[in-house]
């Protein structure tokens, strides 16, 4: 009896100890994690309690938003990370400097590209392949001159420029000048 009451306190310690060592780097037992998220975070269980806190935090809330997609969001995420493993880290490293510069900018700016992107997206594939040839076509100087020019008007310039490139490529009839 007195060796049962041993051993038992015995694993007590032990399993408070464990405990609180856990809580001391504030790591999160894979056990902790509900199904849900388990399954979601699967093929990260084998090395999950080598993460830092940081990581698995991170990694649990990515698995709850993930939880929340559409099977049609889930499937346009799954392609954007497959696009993301095929490119170089040079490349990588390119899109991280551009999304922390874009977090930088004001909120209206942020909005602004937005918008400037889903009309882009939503273009014809052959439109946006000319716009793409067109800008490739630019010198380096070039396209650096049109991005200081953009970033420096108001939104009414821009605009205005829109308006103004839309009536040029316009067809004219005859006896219009070019």
């Amino acid at each position: 009896m007195v060796n049962r009451i041993m051993v038992l306190g015995v694993g007590l310690v032990v399993l408070c100890i464990v405990s609180y060592a856990a809580a001391q780097n504030g790591s999160l037992p894979w056990d902790a994690l509900n199904p849900d998220e388990q399954q979601v975070l699967q093929r990260f269980s084998d090395r999950w309690e080598d993460f830092s806190p940081e990581k698995q935090e991170l990694l649990r809330q990515g698995a709850r938003r993930w939880m929340h997609l559409t099977p049609e969001e889930r499937e346009q995420a799954r392609k954007r990370y497959e696009r993301w493993e095929l490119m170089t880290p040079e490349q990588r490293e390119r899109i991280k400097k551009r999304y922390e510069a874009f977090r930088t900018l004001p909120l209206e700016e942020q909005e602004r590209l937005r918008r400037t992107w889903r009309w882009y997206r939503d273009l014809p594939e052959d439109r946006r392949e000319a716009l793409r040839r067109r800008w490739q076509s630019l010198s380096p100087e070039h396209r650096e001159a049109l991005r200081e020019r953009w970033q420096h008007m108001t939104p009414e310039e821009r605009k205005a420029d829109r308006e103004m490139k839309k009536g040029r490529d316009r067809p004219r009839g005859k006896g219009q000048r070019k």
